[in-house]
């Protein structure tokens, strides 16, 4: 009996160790001891007439800070922004979400909204990923991508979300279904050195920073898992739906499938407009936002597009959705990749 007691000890600890080894393979030690988080500090950022100005331009153009956080009418083309709704936050009405998600209120109101948040507390959730409570937020919130954006940026966005009208409206919580709760805490980072922009004259890296803030990656790729599919960035077939019906994302590679047909004036006409020629772009894809930005900053998007990977993948919402093999997601012409 001793012996046996011996080997079924042996097995026990054998057992553990290669259960503690596979944590540490696969989804490591964070869903269970926490997010990475950094303390917050005292820090407050300068009020500025050009920093209120920058803020208002990110926020409200080229971030999807306004998307996320606003109420919208998807009964009209672009999904314009209700009125008293900007910054008041929403539950978000994407289908197949694991649970509820809700982008906060981050009007000043101190009840129901961000008034007693700290700068810097909104500095860590924008980039790191951190709510002001601690917890890790959903990765819905782009902070992956926000990472990116430079010192001075962030500082701006916050100066002009200070700013919003300050409006009572209370929400749920977040509320997001087992293990994908637990599972979302090995996302965060912290940044703790200085970020900084490039310099605008160089058109491309100028673009690809703006591409990058602007989260487009996050729709315009297949994602398996949360995660964007290795190979196909930017190549569509991501399917959104909600109150703005259903649509996948368009490949905008330079691939033939994809964008590679377009010039500068067609970009920018589907930019600001929602149309490509005369076909209707969904709503969901956020041209009310982007019809606000500069010639300057759309064309230095163009341009980094075009030194993309060209990735062949059909995408065509009108046609009934089927499997595709090549993203292994369902969407229109699927069936011919």
């Amino acid at each position: 009996m001793k012996k046996l007691g011996k080997i079924l000890l042996w097995v026990v600890a054998i057992l553990v160790v290669l259960l503690l080894v596979a944590i540490s393979l696969t989804i490591g030690w964070r869903p269970f001891i926490g997010p990475r988080a950094r303390a917050t500090t005292n820090r407050q950022f300068e009020r500025t007439p050009q920093r209120l100005e920058r803020g208002r331009y990110l926020f409200a153009c080229s971030t999807g800070c306004s998307g996320c956080h606003s109420l919208h009418d998807w009964n009209i083309h672009g999904g314009p922004i209700l009125p008293g709704g900007g910054g008041v936050g929403q539950v978000m009405g994407f289908s197949d979400l694991p649970g509820r998600i809700v982008a906060s209120n981050i009007t000043p109101d101190p009840e129901t909204g961000a008034g007693n948040w700290t700068d810097d507390q909104l500095a860590r959730a924008i980039r790191e990923g951190i709510g002001h409570d601690g917890r890790a937020l959903f990765p819905m919130m782009p902070y992956e991508n926000l990472s990116h954006l430079s010192d001075e940026d962030l500082a701006s966005i916050i100066v002009y979300t200070r700013t919003l009208p300050l409006v009572r409206h209370e929400l749920p919580p977040t509320q997001i279904i087992f293990p994908v709760k637990y599972l979302i805490r090995s996302v965060p980072q912290p940044v703790t050195g200085p970020v900084t922009s490039p310099d605008r004259s160089n058109q491309l890296k100028w673009g690809q920073y703006l591409l990058t803030i602007g989260s487009c990656n996050q729709c315009h790729s297949p994602q398996i898992k949360g995660r964007v599919a290795r190979g196909l960035e930017y190549s569509g077939g991501f399917t959104l739906k909600g109150p703005w019906g259903e649509a996948a994302s368009a490949n905008i590679t330079p691939d033939a499938s994809g964008i590679g047909y377009y010039d500068e004036a067609l970009f920018l006409q589907a930019m600001r407009t929602g149309y490509v020629k005369a076909r209707k772009l969904n709503s969901i894809m956020p041209f009310g936002e982007f019809k606000d930005m500069t010639d300057e900053d759309l064309k230095a998007m163009f341009a980094y597009l075009r030194t993309l990977k060209p990735v062949k993948h059909r995408v065509d919402n009108s046609l009934p959705p089927t499997y595709c093999k090549l993203c292994r997601l369902t969407h229109g012409a699927g069936d011919q990749n």
